[in-house]
């Protein structure tokens, strides 16, 4: 089925917030909704998160994919993180309110700024709208741990371990912001134990993408990574 695109309105902003749904294919539908939220550097119809929606949509998931406020706005920088959070939450409500999503279950997510946005969603559980299901989980597509060769600015880990939504956090072994190890040592640094799955993309950078010296299909690895998401949606 053909992407629908369509808008969701705010009340604080002039300009609606622009997304798209990819419907579930009717036979493997496992009654899920996922909102995923582009990085930072492009919008929601990259190619990257294009081929994603369409590729978990073929495996039963409802996706909505949506433009942050700035993007919308035509500017490089991103919002500040609570205008970031703002503009998820009122995607969530606008992709729940659409008339073709049937997903039932509720997850939300993204490709690495989005995906740790989605997070930060999930660590505020007292700034859920009301009237929204809970969420069944987190998805993140390359977690932002640190810029590429420098250090850490600001604090990106103690939220994830007060998290405790099941959250899956998809990581390749050559992601400059932050190695599978390195991320999962830091979410279980001081103790701390939440419901987090750190999975490993051989070979990946933060987009997946693998060294053709690698011998690895580029496309069996994307498949490998979606058919993962989908299993760990079907089970939570």
């Amino acid at each position: 089925m053909s992407p629908l695109s369509f808008q969701i309105s705010r009340d604080d902003e002039p300009a609606a917030i622009g997304a798209t749904l990819y419907e579930a294919d009717a036979a493997p539908r496992l009654d899920a909704l996922l909102v995923l939220a582009h990085g930072a550097g492009a919008g929601h119809f990259h190619p990257f998160m294009v081929a994603y929606a369409t590729a978990l949509a073929a495996r039963g998931v409802d996706v909505v994919t949506f433009n942050f406020s700035y993007m919308e706005r035509g500017r490089k920088m991103p919002d500040r993180a609570p205008a970031l959070e703002d503009t998820f939450r009122k995607a969530v409500a606008g992709a729940l309110a659409h008339r073709h999503v049937r997903g039932s279950r509720l997850f939300i997510g993204g490709k690495s700024m989005g995906g740790r946005i989605a997070t930060h969603l999930a660590a505020q559980p007292d700034q859920w709208p009301a009237g929204l299901p809970p969420l069944n989980g987190v998805v993140v597509l390359g977690y932002p741990l640190a810029p590429p060769g420098g250090r850490r600015t600001g604090d990106r880990v103690s939220h994830l371990k007060g998290l405790t939504v099941p959250t899956l956090i998809l990581q390749g072994t050559r992601d400059a912001f932050g190695e599978p190890d390195e991320v999962s040592s830091a979410i279980s640094a001081g103790g701390a134990t939440p419901p987090i799955e750190v999975v490993t993309v051989a070979g990946g950078d933060h987009s997946f993408a693998v060294l053709k010296s690698s011998g690895r299909d580029q496309e069996a690895v994307h498949a490998e990574v979606q058919d993962t998401i989908a299993t760990w949606i079907r089970t939570h």
